[in-house]
């Protein structure tokens, strides 16, 4: 492969991604696809509707990611989330600093993506801060604080951190892992489509969306992006990716490095990434759709007190997404596409970070 066929498959990988991203932002917008509002539903009004559609997408994401390893498409152990070091206080704090600001921000990181592109000034506000905590959080002061306390505490697990290599090599049966994966995604499928109300175009739709995204993602980035033999440094590169390993959706990171992109823009250095491209293809998305269906509508805030707890909340998202190495889309989907024990744990801190979040709502509201 010559420089000028390396440089024409970069782009095509990037166009590949916004494809991708583009879809999501519109199943997000359409389908009304949210975590937090999944956790919300079940806690305020015990409505399963919105957790049934996210537990449906990670079952499609397992499945594909765990299908295409089997098929060879792509190599499971090329990604962080699957490495032997199980970062497990960073997941369970991130993801609760995570949890909670995404409360307070009205949604995590992608709904701010989608809520942005359906003309919401205040998800632009949430935008800019979650951005430039999370860049603090990967290189500034904050960064400083992260590395030297909560990623110190770690362990190692040999072979890997996903659960289903785990369980393959306890039973001495190496081949089992894609087996137990597709055990874990049957199960989910089997609850999810238990419930009859369930069962409908538009909850599918999110799931099959959504889930099928992450997916599409693993693939470009796995497949059409790696290159095994670079011409100048003759090793094996995965292009675009900011890690140098295959990725999938996520959205933390991806938004400090659209705003380092933006402002060193004339920096010939500073090289569009995928993380970059899905951040603008899943606003694009969610634009296009409020567009054509007419329900594009302006919102800003509504108070001092909405303006700082949206702002709060940013803050937390930021940092607690970078801590974590994940969002609800980083590690809710796209990690636990791998099941990875680290995933886990970060989405299990969301979780409990979210109810603690739900619950000073509730709190603000019987004291005013």
């Amino acid at each position: 492969m010559t420089l000028t066929d390396l440089s024409s498959l970069y782009a095509n990988v990037l166009w590949a991604v916004f494809a991708v991203a583009l879809c999501f932002g519109w199943v997000a917008q359409k389908t009304h696809f949210c975590t937090m509002g999944a956790i919300s539903d079940v806690v305020n009004m015990g409505d399963w509707t919105r957790m049934r559609m996210w537990v449906l997408a990670v079952a499609v994401a397992i499945i594909g990611f765990h299908g295409m390893a089997w098929l060879g498409w792509i190599d499971a152990s090329k990604t962080f989330y699957t490495n032997a070091r199980v970062i497990w206080l960073s997941a369970l704090v991130g993801g609760a600093l995570f949890g909670v600001g995404m409360v307070l921000a009205s949604g995590c990181g992608s709904k701010t993506l989608v809520r942005m592109g359906a003309g919401s000034l205040k998800a632009v506000v949430v935008f800019a801060v979650m951005g430039i905590a999370a860049f603090a959080t990967l290189r500034g002061v904050t960064a400083v604080l992260r590395v030297n306390t909560v990623d110190k505490v770690a362990f190692d697990i040999s072979g890997g951190s996903s659960l289903p290599g785990a369980v393959a090599r306890a039973m001495d049966m190496p081949g089992a892992a894609t087996w137990v994966a597709m055990a874990f995604a049957l199960a989910m499928l089997v609850w999810v489509f238990w419930s009859a109300d369930f069962r409908n175009v538009n909850n599918v739709l999110a799931g099959v969306g959504i889930g099928g995204s992450v997916v599409a993602m693993w693939w470009v980035t796995g497949h059409l992006a790696f290159v095994p033999e670079h011409p100048e440094t003759l090793d094996a590169v995965f292009l675009a990716t900011n890690s140098g390993q295959m990725e999938s959706l996520t959205f933390t990171a991806p938004m400090a490095y659209a705003i380092d992109w933006l402002i060193y823009f004339s920096d010939k250095a500073k090289l569009l990434t995928t993380g970059v491209v899905s951040v603008a293809g899943v606003a694009l998305g969610s634009f296009v759709y409020a567009m054509v269906t007419r329900s594009f509508k302006w919102e800003g805030f509504r108070s001092t007190q909405d303006t700082a707890l949206h702002i709060v909340g940013a803050v937390l998202m930021g940092i607690g997404g970078v801590t974590a190495m994940g969002c609800t889309v980083g590690q809710g989907l796209s990690g636990l596409s791998t099941l990875s024990l680290t995933s886990m744990l970060a989405v299990a801190g969301i979780v409990l970070g979210a109810l603690a979040g739900l619950r000073f709502q509730l709190w603000l509201v019987m004291r005013d």
